[in-house]
């Protein structure tokens, strides 16, 4: 693509590629306040302080030393022109050389507005001890702690760009590429006094009201403080997110969220949104600035990729889906799944592809394979095609009844009571208590029923059984999944772990092909806002043959959506 492309970006909650390391007191700042030093196991004070990229508050002039780059630069000093000047023995500079003990230095002139420069931390604490750890001591109230994330993805973008370092040794690795806008759409930070507007934040304009934890952002540390988004979050996410992508500004969007639970979110993504530009998930398994993250090479592999084209089709639309990006390999959204807390962390489940190409290495981001599932604009449950309402069902006295649900605003945004409660039920051999099966020894499913029918109008289940087929073990709880279905819940079946089989319906229940159970939950739960629940039956232990046959319509639609998203 000619010229620079302008991407969103997209802040998720809990995301440890937008969480830094503690601010620890360097060993510089103890000095200067007399405070107990840094040590290492020997006890002997640490050779080095941390350096954390911080601002000039002023023009400043350094002598950098020549040739102390690189160890061999000095092997080739006849390929090098002259220094700046030299330093003698009392640190005064000179454009010459006075004596042989003189050093040649590069003078270099540093502005603040250069932007960040890594730099010993020189902060205490306000009653003037040092900074260990992210609270003031450990387990502290929330009052008397700092949050180690950030509350946009523009400071890390910023220090990428900064900082970063291609294989060229060039730098400016997304600002060269793409303007970026940024939005915090779940944030894993936030503003708890609020931010007038005019303030340097880089989030937009206008006020920004006192945030709360839990409510307007989510983070994971400190480990004692940590929130994450409940279910109704997933209508905002999408009503967000796709605001966005309908303003017609952007080539591309990323998304960061933290490494666990991004693949739920991105699926999630790639059913409802209605967009034809692409969506690159990013998350990180260490945190931003640690010795070797490998975040920010996630999100300048993302801004390749956006910029690349590989994924336009011929009409220039995304024929690649939601996609994760993670070290040089894109993912479909529907098979990625996390299976270990370092970087290549990150598999594709199901057995039979998920790996789309490559963004990232030596070449050009490349194409391989592209999804047969429907997505995005082409998805049948986005939420363009969502109905305004749906039937529902309840619990009263007489037995289980359809109920409408609002599912969208007059506006035609996803509402957060819309959001059908679609649980993961575990199956496994020997889970029988005894001989003889009975629904007493099912109390916990007899529970799970009960309460889905008195408080979610649109609910269901996903039962997580023999890989691949997820059959159901034991006639007592088959007989109650049953009843769930004649209740009005549809229930899915999906085999356990990373099943590389395809889930074939049976019975009254909807087979999951070759999802996971977490990705199956996903689209239960789109599909129940797209189709509504199962019609119920009056007595649903003993649905009449009529009631079975309005129950099999409509399950042969979930059945056509299961296999085609």
């Amino acid at each position: 693509m000619a010229g620079k492309i302008r991407i969103a970006h997209l802040a998720g909650p809990n995301a440890t590629i937008q969480n830094t390391p503690p601010l620890v007191t360097s060993n510089k700042a103890r000095m200067k306040h007399r405070l107990p030093l840094r040590c290492g196991p020997d006890g002997t004070p640490l050779r080095y302080d941390v350096l954390r990229p911080q601002l000039l508050a002023a023009p400043v002039r350094v002598y950098v030393e020549q040739f102390s780059a690189h160890p061999l630069e000095s092997d080739a000093a006849e390929l090098y022109g002259p220094p700046d000047g030299y330093l003698n023995s009392d640190g005064e500079f000179s454009r010459e050389r006075g004596s042989p003990d003189d050093r040649p230095v590069y003078e270099i002139e540093l502005q603040p507005d250069d932007g960040y420069y890594p730099l010993p931390y020189m902060a205490l604490q306000a009653d003037g001890s040092a900074w260990e750890e992210e609270c003031a001591q450990p387990l502290a109230p929330e009052a008397k702690a700092r949050q180690p994330f950030l509350p946009d993805g523009s400071r890390s973008f910023e220090e990428i760009d900064r900082l970063g370092i291609d294989d060229h040794g060039l730098g400016n690795l997304i600002g060269a590429r793409a303007n970026v806008d940024f939005f915090r759409i779940e944030p894993p930070s936030g503003f708890t006094k609020g931010l007038p507007a005019g303030k340097r934040t880089d989030v937009g304009e206008g006020d920004i009201p006192p945030e709360v934890r839990g409510r307007n952002f989510f983070p994971y540390k400190p480990i004692h403080l940590e929130a994450a988004p409940p279910r109704p979050n997933l209508a905002n996410i999408v009503n967000a997110v796709q605001r966005v992508l309908s303003s017609g500004a952007y080539q591309g969007a990323i998304w960061t969220q933290g490494s666990p639970r991004i693949e739920e979110a991105l699926y999630w993504f790639n059913l409802l949104l209605d967009t034809p530009v692409p969506l690159c998930g990013n998350s990180a398994q260490r945190p931003h600035g640690t010795i070797s993250n490998d975040g920010p090479r996630n999100i300048v592999d993302s801004v390749d990729w956006i910029a690349s084209r590989t994924w336009a089709d011929e009409a220039g639309r995304n024929c690649a889906g939601v996609v994760l990006v993670s070290d040089q390999r894109v993912f479909a959204a529907r098979e990625v799944a996390k299976v270990d807390a370092r970087p290549g962390g990150y598999v594709a489940v199901g057995g039979h592809g998920g790996i789309l190409g490559s963004a990232g290495g030596e070449d050009a981001p490349i194409l391989l394979h592209v999804p047969a599932t429907k997505h995005t604009y082409r998805s049948e449950v986005n939420v363009t095609r969502l109905p305004a309402e749906v039937m529902g069902v309840r619990a009263t006295p007489h037995g289980p009844e359809p109920v409408k649900v609002a599912i969208k605003s007059a506006t035609g945004e996803l509402l957060e009571s819309a959001i059908p409660r679609v649980a993961i039920v575990k199956d496994g051999s020997y889970f029988q208590d005894d001989w003889e099966s009975t629904e007493d020894n099912e109390a916990d499913l007899l529970a799970m029923l009960r309460d889905r029918l008195s408080r979610a109008p649109l609910a269901g289940l996903v039962n997580e059984g023999l890989s691949p087929y997820g059959r159901i073990q034991g006639r007592a709880r088959k007989a109650i999944l049953t009843r769930a279905v004649y209740s009005g819940i549809p229930v899915v079946l999906s085999g356990r772990g990373n099943t590389e089989g395809f889930s074939a319906s049976s019975g009254p229940f909807v087979g999951a092909s070759n999802l996971s159970s977490t990705k199956a939950r996903l689209l239960l739960m789109a599909t129940l806002m797209k189709l509504g629940s199962l019609p119920p039956a009056n007595d649903p232990d003993h649905p009449t043959v009529a009631e079975c046959a309005a129950t099999d319509q409509k399950l042969a639609e979930y059945r056509r959506i299961f296999r085609c998203h």
